[in-house]
């Protein structure tokens, strides 16, 4: 199960690398874009760790469904900020399998299979409908439909592949976690079993040498 501060401080971490890059795209670049929509939708994203934050401890677990979510909601926050600068012709878009990728590791299968159908579905609207991407003013990119049709094939078979490798590494983990809890459990056995050995020794030990004083005192005072 995932914890609360793992999702808001990964979620901290893309609301910082998605300000710098559309600040720097839009005023160090001087590229024309939707910098306010952009802005908006990354400062949600900052008011719903605050919240998050204020809400709920920062170690408490969540449920499945909820921390599916808040995943599915990251997802189509980066699909709107995708929307806005270029659709999948946007480098960027291949943050698409974050998302993904942690639900496996962490999450049911379900949500799994409910949060790639969400991908699949955000990247096959986005490589048709789309703001067009930030360009110089001046000039114009226009990228083949071939190629878009390949960023998504790319997309989608980085998708499926991270999520079955990181789900089938998370497995193993697991597998492993159990095993040697497993192993520990029986050697603690083994340490307390051996313990009572040597309490039984020690007793027989103690036991037998008054006897033996005793039986040898008897002997004598029987011969």
């Amino acid at each position: 199960m995932l914890r609360l501060r793992t999702l808001v401080r990964l979620r901290w971490l893309a609301v910082i690398g998605q300000t710098v890059t559309v600040i720097l795209v839009a005023l160090y670049l001087g590229y024309p874009m939707p910098l306010g929509f952009c802005l908006g939708l990354i400062a949600f994203s900052a008011w719903l760790n605050i919240f998050l934050s204020i809400r709920w401890r920062g170690s408490q677990r969540l449920r499945p469904r909820m921390a599916g979510l808040l995943l599915a909601y990251d997802t189509a926050q980066l699909a709107g900020l995708l929307y806005l600068t270029g659709g999948l012709e946007n480098p960027f878009a291949f943050l698409f399998l974050v998302p993904v990728t942690v639900s496996a590791t962490s999450l049911p299968l379900r949500s799994t299979l409910a949060l790639g159908a969400l991908t699949f579905g955000c990247a096959t609207a986005l490589a048709f409908y789309h703001l067009p991407l930030p360009w110089p003013a001046n000039s114009s990119l226009q990228l083949p439909k071939a190629y878009v049709l390949g960023l998504w094939i790319a997309i989608a078979c980085g998708t499926v592949f991270s999520a079955i490798y990181a789900r089938r590494i998370a497995e193993e983990a697991r597998q492993m976690s159990a095993a040697l809890g497993a192993t520990e459990m029986v050697l603690a056995r083994e340490q307390r079993l051996s313990a009572l050995d040597g309490l039984a020794a020690a007793a027989a030990h103690e036991l037998g040498t008054p006897l033996a004083t005793i039986a040898l005192v008897a002997k004598e005072l029987k011969r």
